[in-house]
């Protein structure tokens, strides 16, 4: 990429070698639509458990593979009932024809890189820039998943990030779900190291839907450019978690996928529970996040903006982002390329 190549279109283009959710596991029963930075997707399960991403266009005549039928291994067009192979997205039978050894040999489609963790089927359209996300704090713990319903917002991923994990907007957006809190933002502990970025900071149990669960401290994690949790460690229950990872429709347009989790030993609410009360937190946030202007961050700094103390956070994952940019113009470790379906 040359120097004068503007950052939005560098942005944009790193992204297509970034993993992002496109389904929710949960609901791989029938095939699903989705959509990556444009491009249309359909996303199934085989008839031996395995999430499947292609494609959506039928290279025959173009219909939808998402409003197709599953047989076995193969992928069946809603139009012609072509089937194509999950394993490699080669036709593999024409029914209008007598005989299949007379299947045009270049009918095929896309499959691309799938990956199931966090409740959450994962793609990739190019060559990765990274493993998927796998935060070493949740490797010890034992956990179960619950997907919430996505939301759909007018942003781009890096503003739906920021917007998840900023700190100084609870007591103007929040003060519903979270109850009244200090407007001042105390010095933010904040650590960088390459795409990651932490922070911890203490709860104390407010007025809001919380307030009878007692202390915790909270542990962020951000990973650029898609991932933002808290880790919540209570005193009384044990740890839960909630996730987001927005995935970008287009550049300047997000589903949000996101999920609780739960430590098989948590003492406290269950799931459906914890998944109700970070929602009211994210439907809260949507009116705001679709009136932010750009809509994404403006990464060629069109766009006047000042920030103080309480945006350290935020403006560490800037430069985190900037950094897999700068990583995507590189070729992708050879060990990517390899890159296999796994399920956790």
């Amino acid at each position: 990429m040359s120097a004068q190549f503007p950052l939005r279109s560098q942005a944009e283009l790193a992204m297509r070698r970034q993993w992002f959710p496109v389904a929710r596991s949960v609901d791989l029963g029938t095939p699903q639509s989705a959509t990556l930075l444009g491009q249309r997707l359909a996303v199934y399960r085989t008839e031996s458990g395995k999430a499947v991403v292609q494609d959506a266009r039928c290279p025959h005549r173009g219909a939808d593979f998402a409003l197709g039928k599953v047989h076995g291994e193969n992928i069946a067009c809603p139009y012609h009932g072509w089937q194509f192979s999950a394993e490699n997205g080669k036709c593999t039978h024409v029914p209008s024809l007598e005989d299949q050894c007379k299947i045009p040999p270049q009918a095929a489609i896309r499959t691309y890189r799938t990956i199931e963790r966090f409740a959450h089927v994962w793609t990739v359209l190019e060559e990765p820039v990274t493993d998927l996300y796998d935060p070493a704090r949740w490797r010890e713990l034992e956990l179960d998943w619950l997907a919430a319903t996505p939301l759909e917002s007018p942003t781009g991923v890096a503003v739906a990030i920021e917007n998840f994990r900023d700190v100084a907007h609870f007591p103007f957006v929040h003060e519903v779900s979270m109850g009244p809190s200090k407007h001042v933002v105390e010095p933010l502990k904040v650590k960088r190291e390459g795409l990651d970025i932490w922070m911890e900071r203490k709860l104390d149990a407010g007025d809001g839907d919380w307030a009878n669960d007692g202390d915790c401290m909270m542990f962020y994690h951000c990973i650029a450019p898609g991932m933002a949790s808290i880790t919540y460690d209570y005193e009384k229950f044990g740890k839960r978690i909630v996730a987001g990872f927005p995935s970008p429709v287009a550049y300047d347009q997000v589903r949000i996928f996101w999920s609780v989790g739960n430590e098989r030993s948590y003492r406290g609410a269950n799931l459906e529970e914890c998944l109700r009360i970070e929602e009211m937190v994210y439907l809260e946030d949507m009116p705001i996040a679709a009136g932010i202007q750009p809509r994404e961050i403006d990464w060629d700094g069109t766009y006047v903006e000042h920030s103080v103390p309480a945006d350290l956070f935020t403006l560490n994952y800037r430069r985190a982002f900037r950094e897999f940019m700068e990583r995507a113009k590189q070729p992708a470790p050879a060990v990517m390329a390899q890159a296999k379906a796994e399920v956790v």
